[in-house]
């Protein structure tokens, strides 16, 4: 056979072999759904009726107990009258124990009436009624209350809008008493109703499903319910016209089909050789729009798109260099660190294909802190994903661990350890080191004297403490290691290969400058704001500082407190013992000034032997308190230095302070500098060795009244100026509550 013949009969095969099983089934299964529609609707329907009449049974069943519980018999007519007032039921009948009625409310419904406990009578059905047993307080039966409700074509219509089917009731020989159904098709719902077995649906010949419900315990009306059903009239007759008009087609559309495919097909076959061969220029004629059409116009494009992947290959291993080394200058020229290693992971996710990563940094502490993360939701292994530091892994623990301690990069699956290292969970990893450049040495500096400048642009994961030097990489030893870069994840839980470990070692040697130019910048940064004999800060920052902090004392509505500072008989020091002595004062005198003040405060060198402190959220009662106790601790220990012949000898030394209060003594940073400048020339003035506070401005806010100056403080527990004089201390501040608890040690 050809092959348009085996087409042929392959299509007719395919096409007519479905429409034939399709058309039984559909035939089949709208019946089945049809069915069960109604079925599940007629369920419905009869819980709704038993529901109904036993809703109403108990309504009628309360109506008589709440006469029989009346203990007076004369009152029980009224009892009744009342109940059927309120439409608790139709009628009430009072009945002695010889079944005799005694009282009967008017208007009843017609007997007999059917006991709502007892089975089906003979006869049609007129009323429902509940029957209770009037008794004394001793039990003895006293006679019946019934309360009854008609059962009319007014009661089968409730029942009927509250199912939504067709409501017939029967008596007992099997005719119709009431039916919502329409005469057309009431005889074959009652027919259908005689052949219907307990809760069996019966269909009709008219497409109806009946159902009987009834007469049963707690339900004895008998009920027939009927519902209509929704297959189309004339289905089957549509579905042979369908298959046979479906036959005819599907023979005229397999000749014309076998004979168009032919031809394409046999030059796409050509085609693909040729393409197999190396040969992308094959192209394929497009004579069609159909299927056939479609796989040639998808082949030519297919060998299109081939040609320029080829080319574009190529041309992108020469573009990822160039885009690596745009990428390395820019993220060395930049002090943003944050900024920086987000480009980084960034950039690292999207060459290697990762669906997460993170970026960690070594500590003081050894311990490795996440700097930075993406895509590791739900993969967090504390509880808050929010902050990339709460990723903390220990030096040597775990895979990120292991890498930094070794400098050695891992890849491969994971696998969970126990105890857990704090490391996000994964499927496959890879995780490389990176370290300082060749030649870098690390940079402690000197401790830290006060904060760090408001302008600097790294953060404080930037500025690490000095740290135990770590085993270094086989292929660096004369690098020490910085972090970790670490990628997790592939599409498809493929592990990560050699070429991306090569990819990731340039992100990671990227990192390592990086992280070394801010800590570079830092560096100078600090060199150049700070003093380099006594490591306070120098002049420069305290113009900043003082700008700043003056502006935080009038948005926040408190106190600045400035101590200007001199040495007294400073210039005797150097004349005497030389300037190398001196310069040894001078370092001790800025040691203890550092061990003497808050966290919170600063101290700058302004120069020679001139120093500044100032006291954020201080008033005037507190920067005395720091004043006498800073001349207590210079004045008690003299200063040990090395004197002419090489032997240490003691330097007695005591300071002069200066007190200004913002903005009780000025109205700006100059201003109480200056304030501050005046009133340690008053301190000189005044024999030295003591402190006073600088004069308020006209008007003055506070009472100033005279004190005896002493050295320390009287037992009435107030401040007291320096040794010597009396002199003026101001009263109130921006605080009346004790002083902030100061540091033990300075900064």
């Amino acid at each position: 056979m050809t092959l348009r013949g085996r087409l042929t009969a392959a299509f007719l095969t395919v096409v007519l072999g479905p429409v034939l099983l399709g058309a039984f089934f559909v035939g089949s299964t709208l019946s089945a759904v049809d069915r069960g529609r109604a079925t599940e609707r007629l369920g419905l329907a009869a819980a709704g009726v038993r529901t109904s009449v036993d809703a109403l049974c108990q309504q009628l069943r309360a109506a008589a107990d709440a006469v029989a519980l009346v203990a007076d018999p004369a009152a029980r007519p009224r009892a009744a009258d009342q109940v059927v007032g309120r439409g608790l039921a139709t009628a009430v009948q009072i009945a002695d124990t010889a079944g005799r009625t005694s009282y009967a409310t008017p208007g009843g419904p017609a007997g007999p009436w059917q006991d709502c406990a007892a089975d089906a009578a003979a006869g049609p059905v007129r009323a429902l009624a509940a029957r209770v047993r009037i008794r004394d307080p001793a039990g003895a039966d006293l006679g019946t209350v019934a309360a009854a409700q008609p059962v009319d074509p007014a009661f089968v219509a409730r029942l009927a809008a509250v199912t939504g089917v067709g409501v017939t009731l029967l008596d007992d020989p099997g005719r119709i008493t009431h039916t919502t159904e329409d005469r057309e098709v009431r005889a074959a719902v009652l027919a259908a109703a005689r052949e219907a077995d307990g809760d069996r649906v019966t269909p009709t010949a008219d497409g109806r499903y009946v159902r009987r419900v009834g007469p049963s315990p707690g339900q004895p009306l008998p009920l027939v319910l009927s519902v209509p059903g929704e297959r189309p009239p004339g289905l089957y007759a549509a579905l042979v016209g369908a298959v046979v008009l479906a036959a005819l087609l599907a023979v005229l559309a397999a000749w014309r089909l076998a004979r168009v495919t032919t031809r394409p097909l046999v030059e796409l076959a050509g085609a693909v050789d040729r393409v197999a061969h190396g040969d992308l220029t094959a192209r394929v004629p497009v004579r069609s729009r159909d299927e056939i059409g479609r796989l040639a116009s998808a082949f030519n494009r297919m060998t299109r798109e081939t040609g320029s992947y080829v080319a574009a290959l190529t041309s992108s291993r020469d573009q990822l260099r160039g885009h690596l080394t745009v990428l390395g200058d820019t993220l060395a020229s930049t002090h943003d660190l944050q900024r920086i290693l987000r480009v980084i992971l960034h950039s690292a996710i999207a060459a290697t294909g990762a669906r997460a990563g993170a970026v960690l940094l070594l500590d003081g502490d050894g311990v490795l802190v996440g700097q930075c993360v993406e895509g590791l939701d739900g993969r967090w292994p504390t509880e808050d994903p929010a902050d990339p530091a709460t990723l903390r892994v220990p030096a040597g623990a775990g895979v990120l661990g292991t890498v930094a301690a070794t400098g050695e990069p891992l890849r491969g699956r994971w696998e969970p350890t126990d105890p857990p290292t704090g490391e996000p969970s994964c499927e496959t990893y890879v995780a490389v080191p990176f370290a300082a450049p060749r030649g870098a040495e690390p940079r402690g500096g000197p401790e830290r004297p006060g904060h760090p400048p408001a302008d600097s642009d790294a953060p404080s994961s930037a500025r690490p403490k000095p740290r135990r030097d770590l085993e270094p990489s086989s292929d660096d030893s004369s690098s020490r290691a910085l972090g970790v870069l670490a990628l997790y994840d592939r599409p498809g839980a493929d592990e990560f290969d050699d070429d991306d470990l090569v990819t990731l070692r340039t992100f990671a040697g990227h990192a390592a400058v990086a992280v070394e130019n801010v800590r570079v910048h830092e560096e100078a940064q600090r060199l150049s704001l700070t003093d380099p004999l006594t490591g306070l800060w120098n002049y420069r920052y305290l113009r900043e500082s003082i700008r700043r902090e003056v502006e935080r004392a009038n948005r926040f509505g408190r106190m600045l407190s400035v101590l200007a500072l001199d040495l007294d008989r400073f210039k005797d020091v150097n004349d005497t013992w030389g300037h190398a002595a001196g310069d040894a004062v001078l370092v001790e005198f800025a040691r203890r000034v550092r061990g003497e003040i808050r966290e919170v405060d600063l101290a700058f060198r302004q120069g020679g032997e001139e120093f500044v402190v100032l006291l954020p959220e201080t008033d005037a009662r507190g920067a005395t308190i720091v004043a006498e106790r800073l001349g207590s601790v210079v004045r008690d220990q003299p200063v040990r230095v090395e004197g002419h012949t090489g032997e240490p000898i003691r330097v007695p030394v005591t300071v002069s302070i200066g007190i200004a209060v913002y903005p009780d003594h000025a109205a700006g940073g100059q201003q109480v500098l200056d304030a501050a400048d005046d009133a340690l020339y008053a301190a000189k003035a005044a024999g030295r060795d003591g402190y006073r506070l600088a004069r308020a401005p006209d008007p003055v806010p506070t009472q100033e009244i005279p004190v005896v100056a002493a050295a320390v403080s009287p037992p009435d527990g107030l401040p007291r100026a320096g040794a010597g004089d009396a002199a003026p201390v101001a009263q109130g501040g921006a605080s009346s509550g004790p002083h902030p608890p100061r540091q033990s040690r300075g900064r």
